[in-house]
């Protein structure tokens, strides 16, 4: 009995991960979703709301309402992995691809997270985030049947390529991108934001089966902004405004070279 139980052991600690999660093998690296959250961290993200952003993903992951929707699919999992994006050149993988399976890993998830401290970076390339997103999809050591890049920034693209090819392109591999545009402040004549950045992430960001997006007007709703939209996104629904606007669609409301064209106009040529 010894023996039997000895080797038990040592088999269930091979396939833990050093960090404690869960070890994708053959039978078990199916999952429900495989979910990139590409958060924006340049400096027009002042430090209250990065602090209301990664609060707000931490609490979402945490609550019972996001457990209870992953316990509901298929295979009672997803995996995901945190990104902080800025510039075209500047991404940053803050959590690896994880199993969040129950409250444990959910647990684990989030304290990997907190060991980070938020930072801060110039420039906005939303192009160059999903880029990066889109490529860690193929690092994944797991098997989704859906895959989801969640973007949230307060800006537009104004750096590395244009945005709404690089989301057709991401897009056309199967990837569905969901969008929550930060609008807690108004714009300001002069500075490098619109008013309607949730008109912008709708025409020029989101897209995919089922894609959406989310707007966060008031700091109030940041974090109910965020639960919803994870919330969603686990279930692999679309939120009813979206529909109603989806089949009212037509031209683009807002050109999606507008960040690269105020930039342009306010410090040169080079984007």
């Amino acid at each position: 009995m010894r023996s039997f139980l000895r080797v038990f052991a040592i088999t269930v600690l091979a396939a833990v991960s050093p960090g404690g999660f869960a070890a994708p093998n053959e039978s078990g690296n199916r999952v429900d979703v495989e979910l990139v959250i590409a958060v924006d961290v340049s400096y027009s993200m002042d430090s209250d709301e990065q602090a209301l952003q990664r609060d707000g993903y931490t609490d979402a992951i945490l609550s019972q309402d996001f457990l209870s929707a992953v316990r509901k699919g298929p295979t009672g999992r997803i995996a995901v992995t945190y990104v902080e994006w800025a510039g075209a050149n500047d991404q940053r993988v803050i959590v690896p691809w994880q199993i969040i399976d129950g409250p444990e890993s959910a647990d684990a998830f989030v304290h990997e997270l907190q060991r980070t401290p938020p930072r801060r970076a110039s420039r906005t390339s939303i192009s160059g985030g999903l880029i990066f997103s889109a490529e860690l999809f193929e690092q994944s050591p797991y098997k989704g049947l859906r895959r989801v890049i969640d973007v949230s920034g307060d800006g537009t693209n104004n750096q590395g390529r244009l945005v709404a090819p690089t989301r057709d392109e991401v897009v056309a591999k199967g990837i569905t991108i969901n969008g929550l545009p930060i609008m807690l402040k108004e714009s300001e004549p002069g500075f490098l934001d619109i008013p309607n950045l949730d008109e912008y992430y709708r025409d020029c960001v989101i897209g995919g089966p089922g894609a959406f997006m989310v707007p966060a007007r008031r700091r109030e709703q940041f974090v109910e902004a965020i639960r919803r939209k994870l919330l969603l996104e686990v279930a692999g629904k679309v939120p009813e405004e979206s529909l109603r606007t989806r089949l009212a669609a037509g031209e683009p409301r807002v050109s999606c070279t507008i960040g690269e064209k105020m930039w342009g106009e306010r410090w040169g040529t080079d984007h």
